[in-house]
């Protein structure tokens, strides 16, 4: 289903005003509104999630649950549904685990936003969490992780590693995340082999293995000797080894399916997340605060890089984690041009929260344009 910028942009200007409002760091301590109530143990908590994929897809929805295992491990008792589609489908599965007492129900994909807030209204005990939404509520959050930290260094790899000067991208969804991400990817490659052009598909679905193998498929011809893929299956990875090629996965990383062709791939660690949210709701101290954690944080790292890669690559790439993690290195700054030539990013500045939360324009480099 294709969503339209204007909607998600207006969405981004309610959250920013809560976050540019808010007196404490992002996602930490309680807060006057939303706040929980009676406190609990961490082992009496009930904790569902919802998943647009199914758990083995090695991907976004296997990422997630990897977080519910770690929950389990302490104590919290879980609950999961996977490949429930974005709509109906997401209310009712929202309402059946709210109705059978659950404290706490994490939905994962963007598209179970507006079921999210429907739900939460009947169930005002209930808390809800949405990944990588804008809309809140009393007893709604929303937490996200800066994905293009990753991105950014996987675009470095794979800069460094095409003959062709071609990348290729398999794209989700026209939404600020997924633009956000192949920018950064762009910006990354380009830090190493100004050359580098990258051309994305976009295929309208998170997991689609066809529609990804296709895709990828397609990009080969037209020239990628790199194919990166921000959708969910393996397809595109298992497509490049048989083709020669290289890829760059995501969410997660099995080098024993593409050993000759996988170089790297930004990975999540949603745990970080999830058990804090989860001992702010047993201790009463949840709170309904934007959460947009980054590889500082713990929430996301970058596979290790593939043992082929030339060291002095391996090494500027360590070298610009690093700076991420204490802080020196600073993304999307200036100067920074769109693809069709225009000045974004003035020289000496840097893109702040609010553009990054609504970005709609690609740098140049990438080719085509943002599909409406």
């Amino acid at each position: 289903m294709r969503i339209r910028h204007l909607r998600i942009v207006v969405g981004v200007l309610l959250i920013l005003a809560s976050l540019i409002s808010a007196c404490q760091p992002i996602g930490e301590g309680p807060a006057a509104e939303g706040q929980s109530g009676s406190a609990k143990t961490v082992e009496s908590m009930k904790v569902a999630f919802v998943y647009v994929g199914p758990v083995g897809d090695l991907g976004w929805s296997y990422a997630h649950d990897q977080g519910r295992l770690a929950l389990e491990e302490l104590g919290v008792e879980t609950a999961y549904s996977e490949l429930v589609a974005e709509g109906p489908d997401a209310a009712r599965v929202l309402q059946s685990y709210a109705s059978q007492g659950y404290d706490l129900i994490f939905a994962t994909s963007f598209g179970y936003m507006d079921s999210v807030i429907e739900v939460a209204a009947e169930f005002p005990e209930v808390k809800f969490e949405h990944a990588t939404g804008y809309k809140t509520a009393e007893n709604v959050g929303i937490y996200d992780g800066r994905g293009y930290q990753g991105w950014y260094l996987a675009g470095m790899v794979a800069g460094a590693m095409t003959q062709s000067n071609v990348l290729g991208y398999i794209a989700p969804y026209p939404i600020p995340e997924v633009v956000r991400n192949l920018n950064a990817f762009a910006l990354g490659a380009q830090s190493i082999n100004p050359l580098v052009e990258v051309r994305p598909i976009w295929i309208f679905a998170w997991f689609d293995p066809p529609a990804e193998r296709e895709a990828a498929q397609a990009l080969i011809d037209a020239g990628a000797d790199v194919v990166a893929r921000e959708s969910d299956s393996v397809e595109p990875d298992k497509l490049a080894e048989e083709q020669g090629v290289y890829a760059i996965g995501y969410n997660v990383v099995n080098p024993d399916i593409a050993p000759q062709a996988l170089l790297t791939a930004p990975i999540w660690n949603w745990h970080v997340i999830y058990e804090k949210k989860v001992r702010d709701v047993a201790a009463g101290t949840w709170t309904n605060e934007p959460v947009w954690w980054g590889m500082e944080d713990g929430v996301l790292d970058l596979a290790p890089v593939a043992e082929f890669v030339p060291a002095v690559v391996q090494i500027a790439v360590e070298e610009v984690k690093e700076g991420i993690l204490d802080g020196s290195f600073q993304f999307f700054c200036g100067p920074i041009y769109d693809n069709a030539g225009e000045e974004r990013v003035a020289a000496g500045e840097c893109m702040d929260d609010p553009a990054l939360l609504s970005y709609d324009w690609l740098v140049a480099g990438v080719t085509g344009q943002i599909p409406q």
